[in-house]
């Protein structure tokens, strides 16, 4: 794969570690200021509304800059949110509107470092090798994120406040230096920069002008909304519903992790004997089976054996979806169009957990698990063709290509 790939794999998984220890760290802090359940459900929204906000000025500035100098800039700025963080918690300055703020601040860093980052990959492989690249970064994230990094994170707040924070200000700042050991990866020439409200019109507009990514793009956002609204009460789901407490709550998420690492595995041998086509549709329809699967038990180990199933075609489902978007989208449009996808993304989720609360409210916990049944289903439906047209489509050819003889 290369020694640049190396090189971003290792800065991604350092990354990813210090990410794993906020996940359960930051919300035990917002819990430790505050019993409102407004202020802690408003430390979560901090997580999606810098995407809303700045996602695509994110994307059009990826597309103007050396990528990799971007990533290292955003990640520097995390590391220097994370200080302040850390100096308010040791000085005993700290309160909740302080480290909401740092929740926003970290997390708008965080959307051009996301942003830039997914646009490294595609640089430094060949097309042929980006499954296998998604697959690997994709497997950091679970050990690193899902796996290694909550327990760290828990164990090191009890000791203290600020040690996870510390530690993640480290993994962040060796993320940087990592990642400054790729060999830099300038943009194709450009004319004069534009103003970025052009730059992000022209993203949108290559976006609606080519239509296998755009019903990729549109997939993602309707079958996020419809898996955010049961998410958005899972943990009542499990705790009330399914009567596992908060220790099997949690281990939802592990056997989620545990399916996604078993797909890992499995990726590279699912790669070369099943197309891809036949992948999506299949991840897909276990989406709906899992919403209806969940709407029907009252058994707990029920519920994990249906959440590992997940987490192995959510694996398969995700590394697919960005390799085959990555092959058809332009280096220089790469971010612009990564950022949209990514809008589309939390602009599901937010829609999404805002209905499901809604529905959980008025027709009881199981309602929003019949409500993804439904949705999914009816968008299975209407993108089921159109998946070999996303899957069999020709990368863009790109403007310095075109005006070759």
């Amino acid at each position: 794969m290369g020694t640049d790939f190396r090189w971003l794999l290792a800065s991604s998984w350092t990354s990813n570690v210090g990410d794993g220890v906020a996940l359960a760290a930051a919300p035990l802090l917002i819990a430790s200021m505050t019993s409102s359940p407004i202020l802690v459900a408003a430390g979560a929204i901090m997580q999606f509304l810098p995407w809303l906000v700045f996602g695509l000025h994110a994307g059009a500035i990826a597309d103007r800059f050396d990528r990799r100098r971007l990533v290292m800039i955003a990640n520097g700025s995390r590391a220097v949110v994370l200080v302040g963080l850390c100096a308010f918690l040791i000085t005993g300055t700290a309160n909740i509107w302080i480290v909401l703020a740092t929740a926003f601040l970290y997390g708008t860093a965080e959307v051009f470092v996301d942003t830039a980052g997914s646009t490294l990959l595609p640089m430094v492989v060949q097309p042929a090798d980006l499954g296998t690249g998604n697959a690997r970064l994709q497997a950091g994230f679970l050990v690193a994120n899902q796996f290694a990094g909550p327990p760290l994170g828990a164990f090191l707040f009890a000791a203290g406040t600020a040690w996870p924070f510390l530690l993640e200000a480290v993994c962040v700042t060796l993320a940087i230096v990592l990642v400054s050991r790729m060999a830099r990866t300038p943009l194709p020439p450009r004319e004069e920069h534009s103003p970025v409200h052009t730059d992000i019109a022209e993203g949108l507009r290559w976006l609606w002008r080519n239509p296998p990514v755009r019903m990729l793009v549109l997939i993602i956002l309707l079958f996020n909304v419809t898996w955010a609204a049961p998410w958005g009460v899972l943990v009542l789901y499990a705790t009330e519903h399914l009567h596992m407490g908060a220790v099997g709550y949690g281990a939802l998420t592990t056997a989620s992790a545990a399916g996604g690492l078993l797909a890992t595995v499995s990726f590279g041998w699912l790669e070369r004997h099943v197309s891809f086509a036949a992948l999506m549709r299949i991840a897909l329809s276990l989406e709906v089976l899992m919403h209806l699967a969940f709407a029907l038990t009252e058994v707990g180990w029920v519920a994990l054996i249906i959440m590992f199933v997940f987490g192995a075609y959510a694996f398969v489902w995700g590394t697919i979806s960005t390799t085959v978007r990555q092959r058809l989208v332009p280096h220089e449009l790469q971010g612009r169009v990564s950022s949209v996808n990514a809008v589309g993304v939390f602009g599901g989720m937010v829609i999404g957990q805002a209905l499901g609360g809604v529905i959980a409210q008025t027709w009881g916990l199981t309602a929003p698990w019949w409500f993804a049944f439904g949705g999914a289903a009816l968008t299975l439906l209407f993108v089921w063709r159109p998946i070999s047209q996303i899957v069999s489509a020709r990368p863009a050819i790109e403007p310095d290509q075109a005006k070759e003889p």
